[in-house]
């Protein structure tokens, strides 16, 4: 029998790297960004000393972890655009932006992030936002989009949807696109009322945090 080859420093360096953007992917995904580079670390199973040599800042991690999805983003955008009907290109865009949102909290905070320093991802960035005003504009020339919409009431909706917390990774993604079906009734320039979503029970305990009270109805506590 002969012994296995062993690694080579390169072969070990590209599978840290490896290791390092998977956990970074999984960790801001259910944690969003606040994770500490040392937790980062510990996960991987690699010394700080190692991160740091591959990704000397958190902003680099952040941007290299979220290459892909990133692309996907941009992907849904142009799709969007292309569709001859703006006004489902633009439900296409709301109804993916929940769901990515709902499924990778991380993303989310990291497109939107200022990272002046992570040119493509910022490019990147910006030239999806550009796509999705114009995609807006079309759909009020089409009079379907209301037309005192604005590109900013976006932020609200990352914002509003961003709050959403469920007892469980399927639940979370149900309550957002039951979310974004609400939220594509109000933006529609004559409101019709269309089937929502099932419904998802959230728990009370959860929805009110930090509200300082957990008491509904006209009892009170």
């Amino acid at each position: 029998m002969t012994n296995p080859l062993p690694h080579s420093p390169r072969s070990d360096a590209r599978d840290n790297r490896e290791r390092i953007l998977a956990v970074a992917r999984t960790t801001f995904a259910e944690q969003g960004l606040d994770v500490a580079m040392r937790e980062i670390a510990r996960r991987a199973e690699v010394g700080p000393a190692t991160l740091y040599r591959h990704f000397p800042t958190k902003e680099e991690l952040v941007t290299e972890a979220f290459h892909e999805q990133m692309t996907a983003c941009t992907a849904v955008v142009d799709q969007a655009l292309a569709d001859p009907d703006p006004w489902r290109g633009f439900c296409l865009v709301i109804e993916a932006v929940c769901e990515m949102q709902a499924r990778d909290r991380g993303f989310t905070a990291a497109f939107a992030a200022a990272f002046p320093r992570a040119i493509d991802f910022a490019a990147d960035r910006w030239q999806a936002l550009g796509k999705v005003a114009e995609l807006a504009r079309r759909a009020k020339a089409a009079g379907k989009l209301r037309p005192d919409f604005v590109p900013d009431d976006l932020i609200m909706v990352l914002m509003a949807n961003g709050g959403i917390r469920a007892p469980s990774p399927a639940a979370s993604v149900a309550a957002s696109r039951r979310f974004a079906a609400l939220l594509i009734q109000g933006m529609r320039a004559e409101p019709a009322v269309s089937p929502l979503p099932p419904p998802v029970r959230l728990p009370l305990a959860v929805a009110t945090s930090g509200t300082g009270s957990s008491c509904i109805g006209p009892q009170g506590c």
